[in-house]
Protein backbone atom coordinates (compact mmCIF):
# COMPACT_ATOMS: atom_id res chain seq x y z
CA UNK A 1 0.00 0.00 0.00
CA UNK A 2 1.23 3.81 -1.01
CA UNK A 3 -0.21 5.92 1.57
CA UNK A 4 -0.61 9.52 1.26
CA UNK A 5 0.29 10.07 4.92
CA UNK A 6 2.28 13.41 5.39
CA UNK A 7 -0.44 15.83 4.25
CA UNK A 8 -1.44 19.02 6.79
CA UNK A 9 -3.38 20.65 4.62
CA UNK A 10 -5.40 17.96 3.62
CA UNK A 11 -7.57 15.58 5.46
CA UNK A 12 -9.80 12.29 4.75
CA UNK A 13 -11.87 12.80 8.15
CA UNK A 14 -14.40 10.53 7.91
CA UNK A 15 -15.53 7.97 4.73
CA UNK A 16 -19.08 6.61 4.93
CA UNK A 17 -22.52 4.97 2.60
CA UNK A 18 -20.47 6.41 -0.48
CA UNK A 19 -19.31 9.81 0.68
CA UNK A 20 -15.46 11.30 1.71
CA UNK A 21 -15.47 14.05 4.51
CA UNK A 22 -12.60 16.10 3.48
CA UNK A 23 -10.55 18.91 5.00
CA UNK A 24 -8.94 20.61 2.00
CA UNK A 25 -6.95 24.12 3.61
CA UNK A 26 -9.41 24.96 5.90
CA UNK A 27 -12.83 24.22 3.99
CA UNK A 28 -15.19 20.99 4.63
CA UNK A 29 -16.14 18.73 1.18
CA UNK A 30 -18.34 15.76 0.40
CA UNK A 31 -17.85 14.04 -2.46
CA UNK A 32 -18.96 10.82 -3.51
CA UNK A 33 -16.66 7.81 -3.66
CA UNK A 34 -18.09 4.51 -4.60
CA UNK A 35 -15.04 2.66 -3.20
CA UNK A 36 -17.23 3.71 0.03
CA UNK A 37 -19.52 0.97 0.21
CA UNK A 38 -19.55 0.88 4.55
CA UNK A 39 -22.21 2.38 6.43
CA UNK A 40 -20.26 3.24 9.72
CA UNK A 41 -22.40 5.88 11.83
CA UNK A 42 -21.63 9.46 10.90
CA UNK A 43 -20.48 10.70 14.55
CA UNK A 44 -18.63 13.67 12.99
CA UNK A 45 -19.78 16.90 13.61
CA UNK A 46 -18.26 18.17 10.29
CA UNK A 47 -20.38 16.00 7.80
CA UNK A 48 -23.22 19.07 8.91
CA UNK A 49 -20.91 21.81 8.38
CA UNK A 50 -19.15 21.45 5.22
CA UNK A 51 -18.37 24.13 2.96
CA UNK A 52 -18.92 22.19 -0.15
CA UNK A 53 -21.10 18.98 -1.13
CA UNK A 54 -21.00 17.07 -4.66
CA UNK A 55 -24.27 14.71 -4.79
CA UNK A 56 -24.47 12.79 -7.58
CA UNK A 57 -27.54 12.61 -10.00
CA UNK A 58 -29.69 9.10 -10.36
CA UNK A 59 -29.82 9.97 -14.04
CA UNK A 60 -26.31 10.65 -13.87
CA UNK A 61 -23.62 13.16 -13.19
CA UNK A 62 -24.08 15.30 -10.80
CA UNK A 63 -23.71 18.71 -9.38
CA UNK A 64 -22.36 20.70 -6.21
CA UNK A 65 -25.95 21.16 -4.39
CA UNK A 66 -23.77 23.15 -1.95
CA UNK A 67 -20.84 25.83 -2.26
CA UNK A 68 -19.96 27.99 -0.22
CA UNK A 69 -16.16 27.94 -1.20
CA UNK A 70 -14.15 30.66 -2.94
CA UNK A 71 -14.07 30.50 -6.38
CA UNK A 72 -9.89 29.68 -5.57
CA UNK A 73 -7.63 28.69 -3.08
CA UNK A 74 -4.77 27.43 -2.53
CA UNK A 75 -3.23 24.30 -0.36
CA UNK A 76 0.25 23.67 0.37
CA UNK A 77 2.60 20.03 0.22
CA UNK A 78 5.67 20.76 1.50
CA UNK A 79 7.35 23.48 -0.87
CA UNK A 80 4.40 22.69 -3.50
CA UNK A 81 1.47 24.82 -3.77
CA UNK A 82 -1.58 24.27 -5.58
CA UNK A 83 -4.88 26.16 -6.38
CA UNK A 84 -8.00 24.38 -5.94
CA UNK A 85 -11.75 25.03 -6.93
CA UNK A 86 -15.11 23.53 -7.40
CA UNK A 87 -14.97 22.16 -10.82
CA UNK A 88 -17.07 19.36 -12.61
CA UNK A 89 -17.80 15.55 -11.39
CA UNK A 90 -16.42 16.74 -8.60
CA UNK A 91 -13.16 17.29 -8.74
CA UNK A 92 -11.15 19.75 -6.58
CA UNK A 93 -8.34 20.04 -9.21
CA UNK A 94 -5.57 17.76 -6.98
CA UNK A 95 -5.75 13.94 -6.48
CA UNK A 96 -4.30 14.29 -2.38
CA UNK A 97 -3.39 10.30 -2.77
CA UNK A 98 -0.93 10.86 -5.69
CA UNK A 99 1.09 12.55 -2.92
CA UNK A 100 3.18 9.16 -1.82
CA UNK A 101 4.13 8.93 -5.46
CA UNK A 102 5.48 12.77 -5.82
CA UNK A 103 7.58 11.47 -2.47
CA UNK A 104 9.07 8.31 -4.30
CA UNK A 105 9.94 9.83 -7.81
CA UNK A 106 11.20 13.35 -6.19
CA UNK A 107 13.46 10.69 -3.87
CA UNK A 108 14.98 9.50 -7.02
CA UNK A 109 15.58 12.53 -9.13
CA UNK A 110 17.31 14.33 -5.76
CA UNK A 111 19.87 11.46 -5.53
CA UNK A 112 20.95 11.11 -9.68
CA UNK A 113 21.05 15.13 -9.53
CA UNK A 114 23.53 14.70 -5.90
CA UNK A 115 25.58 12.32 -7.90
CA UNK A 116 26.02 15.15 -10.68
CA UNK A 117 23.58 13.97 -13.15
CA UNK A 118 20.33 15.42 -15.37
CA UNK A 119 16.69 14.07 -15.05
CA UNK A 120 13.94 14.65 -17.80
CA UNK A 121 10.97 13.74 -17.07
CA UNK A 122 8.11 13.19 -19.22
CA UNK A 123 4.45 13.76 -17.66
CA UNK A 124 1.87 12.35 -19.32
CA UNK A 125 -2.20 13.08 -19.25
CA UNK A 126 -0.64 15.53 -16.86
CA UNK A 127 -3.63 17.28 -15.86
CA UNK A 128 -2.95 20.32 -13.36
CA UNK A 129 0.55 19.34 -12.64
CA UNK A 130 0.94 17.97 -9.03
CA UNK A 131 3.38 15.39 -10.53
CA UNK A 132 5.28 18.44 -12.67
CA UNK A 133 5.81 20.00 -9.70
CA UNK A 134 7.01 17.98 -7.98
CA UNK A 135 9.73 16.64 -10.53
CA UNK A 136 10.44 20.08 -11.15
CA UNK A 137 11.39 20.77 -7.38
CA UNK A 138 13.13 17.60 -6.95
CA UNK A 139 15.59 19.44 -9.69
CA UNK A 140 13.84 17.51 -13.29
CA UNK A 141 13.69 19.29 -16.62
CA UNK A 142 9.77 18.20 -17.05
CA UNK A 143 7.62 17.84 -20.33
CA UNK A 144 3.95 18.04 -19.41
CA UNK A 145 1.52 17.09 -22.13
CA UNK A 146 -2.02 17.38 -21.41
CA UNK A 147 -5.39 17.38 -24.41
CA UNK A 148 -6.53 20.18 -22.04
CA UNK A 149 -5.83 24.03 -22.67
CA UNK A 150 -7.10 25.07 -19.81
CA UNK A 151 -6.07 21.96 -17.60
CA UNK A 152 -2.75 23.14 -18.90
CA UNK A 153 -3.21 26.72 -17.74
CA UNK A 154 -4.02 25.50 -14.60
CA UNK A 155 -1.04 23.29 -14.22
CA UNK A 156 1.04 26.44 -15.02
CA UNK A 157 -0.53 28.60 -12.44
CA UNK A 158 0.25 25.61 -9.79
CA UNK A 159 4.27 26.13 -10.83
CA UNK A 160 4.02 29.98 -10.56
CA UNK A 161 2.67 29.04 -7.25
CA UNK A 162 5.28 26.88 -5.83
CA UNK A 163 8.16 29.10 -7.40
CA UNK A 164 8.87 27.40 -10.18
CA UNK A 165 7.43 29.64 -13.27
CA UNK A 166 11.09 29.83 -14.41
CA UNK A 167 12.04 25.99 -13.87
CA UNK A 168 12.70 24.17 -17.27
CA UNK A 169 8.93 22.95 -17.45
CA UNK A 170 7.79 22.56 -21.08
CA UNK A 171 3.87 22.90 -21.31
CA UNK A 172 2.18 20.77 -24.30
CA UNK A 173 -1.04 20.74 -25.03
CA UNK A 174 -1.48 17.87 -27.32
CA UNK A 175 -3.36 13.82 -27.28
CA UNK A 176 -0.61 12.11 -25.31
CA UNK A 177 -0.27 8.47 -27.47
CA UNK A 178 0.12 10.58 -30.73
CA UNK A 179 2.98 13.07 -29.03
CA UNK A 180 5.02 9.94 -27.82
CA UNK A 181 4.91 8.73 -31.21
CA UNK A 182 6.48 11.91 -32.85
CA UNK A 183 8.69 12.31 -29.77
CA UNK A 184 9.99 8.27 -30.84
CA UNK A 185 10.13 9.61 -34.73
CA UNK A 186 12.25 12.67 -33.23
CA UNK A 187 14.45 10.05 -31.28
CA UNK A 188 13.87 12.44 -27.98
CA UNK A 189 14.41 10.27 -24.85
CA UNK A 190 13.52 10.98 -21.07
CA UNK A 191 14.87 9.21 -17.65
CA UNK A 192 11.88 9.24 -15.97
CA UNK A 193 7.99 8.89 -17.57
CA UNK A 194 4.79 9.28 -15.44
CA UNK A 195 1.76 8.37 -16.67
CA UNK A 196 -1.91 8.88 -15.12
CA UNK A 197 -4.07 7.94 -17.91
CA UNK A 198 -7.91 8.07 -17.45
CA UNK A 199 -10.49 5.03 -17.83
CA UNK A 200 -12.36 6.36 -20.37
CA UNK A 201 -12.31 9.20 -22.48
CA UNK A 202 -12.60 9.96 -26.05
CA UNK A 203 -10.01 11.64 -28.19
CA UNK A 204 -9.26 14.46 -30.54
CA UNK A 205 -11.26 12.52 -33.49
CA UNK A 206 -14.19 10.81 -31.59
CA UNK A 207 -11.96 7.64 -30.67
CA UNK A 208 -13.04 5.75 -27.28
CA UNK A 209 -10.20 5.32 -25.04
CA UNK A 210 -10.16 2.62 -22.34
CA UNK A 211 -7.44 1.89 -20.22
CA UNK A 212 -7.39 -1.86 -20.08
CA UNK A 213 -7.58 -1.77 -23.60
CA UNK A 214 -4.87 0.54 -24.45
CA UNK A 215 -2.62 0.41 -21.32
CA UNK A 216 -0.38 -2.31 -23.11
CA UNK A 217 0.47 -0.53 -25.92
CA UNK A 218 0.48 2.38 -24.10
CA UNK A 219 3.77 1.41 -21.77
CA UNK A 220 5.02 -0.31 -24.90
CA UNK A 221 5.82 2.96 -26.75
CA UNK A 222 6.76 4.72 -23.27
CA UNK A 223 9.34 2.12 -22.83
CA UNK A 224 10.59 3.28 -26.69
CA UNK A 225 11.48 6.71 -24.89
CA UNK A 226 13.27 5.61 -21.92
CA UNK A 227 17.09 6.29 -22.03
CA UNK A 228 20.09 4.76 -21.43
CA UNK A 229 20.50 5.79 -18.15
CA UNK A 230 16.58 5.52 -17.58
CA UNK A 231 15.69 6.01 -13.82
CA UNK A 232 11.75 5.33 -13.33
CA UNK A 233 9.01 4.95 -14.65
CA UNK A 234 5.53 5.01 -12.85
CA UNK A 235 1.45 4.46 -14.58
CA UNK A 236 -1.91 5.32 -12.21
CA UNK A 237 -4.69 3.24 -12.35
CA UNK A 238 -8.13 4.24 -11.15
CA UNK A 239 -9.89 1.49 -13.21
CA UNK A 240 -11.87 -0.38 -11.21
CA UNK A 241 -10.97 -4.47 -12.26
CA UNK A 242 -7.24 -3.30 -13.65
CA UNK A 243 -5.23 -4.36 -10.17
CA UNK A 244 -1.95 -3.21 -9.55
CA UNK A 245 -0.47 -6.48 -10.26
CA UNK A 246 -2.07 -6.15 -13.54
CA UNK A 247 -0.05 -3.11 -14.59
CA UNK A 248 3.10 -4.35 -12.64
CA UNK A 249 2.68 -7.20 -15.01
CA UNK A 250 3.02 -5.64 -18.10
CA UNK A 251 5.19 -3.04 -16.70
CA UNK A 252 7.60 -5.76 -16.48
CA UNK A 253 7.37 -7.50 -20.17
CA UNK A 254 7.21 -4.08 -21.16
CA UNK A 255 10.34 -2.31 -19.14
CA UNK A 256 11.89 -4.34 -16.79
CA UNK A 257 12.89 -7.27 -19.31
CA UNK A 258 14.53 -4.66 -21.24
CA UNK A 259 16.04 -2.67 -19.01
CA UNK A 260 16.97 -4.03 -16.03
CA UNK A 261 15.77 -3.05 -12.66
CA UNK A 262 13.12 -3.45 -10.20
CA UNK A 263 9.50 -2.83 -10.28
CA UNK A 264 6.67 -3.31 -7.59
CA UNK A 265 2.75 -2.32 -7.35
CA UNK A 266 0.38 -1.39 -4.58
CA UNK A 267 -3.17 0.11 -4.11
CA UNK A 268 -2.63 4.38 -3.65
CA UNK A 269 -4.73 5.11 -0.37
CA UNK A 270 -5.43 7.82 2.17
CA UNK A 271 -6.16 7.38 6.12
CA UNK A 272 -9.37 7.97 7.61
CA UNK A 273 -8.67 9.79 11.20
CA UNK A 274 -12.53 8.71 12.18
CA UNK A 275 -11.17 5.04 12.02
CA UNK A 276 -8.34 4.74 11.44
CA UNK A 277 -8.45 2.68 8.11
CA UNK A 278 -7.47 3.30 4.98
CA UNK A 279 -9.85 4.44 1.39
CA UNK A 280 -8.40 2.69 -1.56
CA UNK A 281 -8.04 5.37 -4.29
CA UNK A 282 -6.73 3.52 -7.32
CA UNK A 283 -3.49 1.46 -7.78
CA UNK A 284 0.28 2.47 -8.98
CA UNK A 285 2.95 0.50 -10.61
CA UNK A 286 6.85 1.80 -9.98
CA UNK A 287 9.60 0.74 -12.57
CA UNK A 288 13.05 2.17 -11.44
CA UNK A 289 16.77 1.16 -12.39
CA UNK A 290 18.02 0.48 -8.93
CA UNK A 291 19.05 -2.40 -7.51
CA UNK A 292 16.36 -4.25 -5.31
CA UNK A 293 17.93 -4.08 -2.18
CA UNK A 294 18.44 -0.25 -2.86
CA UNK A 295 14.74 0.18 -3.13
CA UNK A 296 14.04 -1.58 -0.49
Amino acid sequence: MYSADKWKDYELIDASDGERLERWGKYILIRPDPQIIWKNKKTSKLWGKADGIYRRSSSGGGAWVKNDVPEKWIISYGKLKFALKPMGFKHTGLFPEQASNWDWFSELIRERKEKGGSVKVLNLFAYTGGATVAAAMAGAEVVHVDASKGIVACAKENAALSGLENAPIRYIVDDCRKFVEREIRRGNKYDGIIMDPPSYGRGPGGEVWKLEDCVCDLVSLCEKLLSDNALFMLINSYTTGLSALTMGYVLDLEVTKKHGGVSETAELALPVTQSGGYLPCGASARWTSRRKEDSL
